[in-house]
């Protein structure tokens, strides 16, 4: 794939860059090197190769999914202007 300098000028409008004519031959041959990097890694047999997050190995750090009301309902009710049978009363909003 290669671009042209229609091409150019209309990635660089898209991109909000003002570019001079002068600048669009250097731009257009940068951006065909990068699209020619680009198409070289398409090679790269990468068939059994395992997505990885890090270059290092590593594990999430899990904690237990445990549903619990906070142990101090009283503190947080504190906070609601309404309250009712420890549940914060807020105005209908859905006929």
């Amino acid at each position: 794939m290669s671009v042209d300098q229609k091409t150019v000028r209309r990635i660089a409008h898209l991109a909000r860059i003002a570019v001079t004519d002068e600048d669009v031959p250097h731009l257009q041959g940068e951006l065909n090197a990068i699209l020619s990097f680009v198409e070289q890694l398409n090679e790269v047999n990468v068939e059994g190769v395992e997505p990885m997050t890090s270059v290092t190995p590593m594990t999430m750090k899990k904690r237990q999914d445990g549903v619990t009301d906070g142990e101090y309902p009283e503190k947080v009710l504190r906070n609601a202007p309404v309250t009712e049978d420890n549940f914060f009363v807020v105005p209908k909003v859905v006929e």
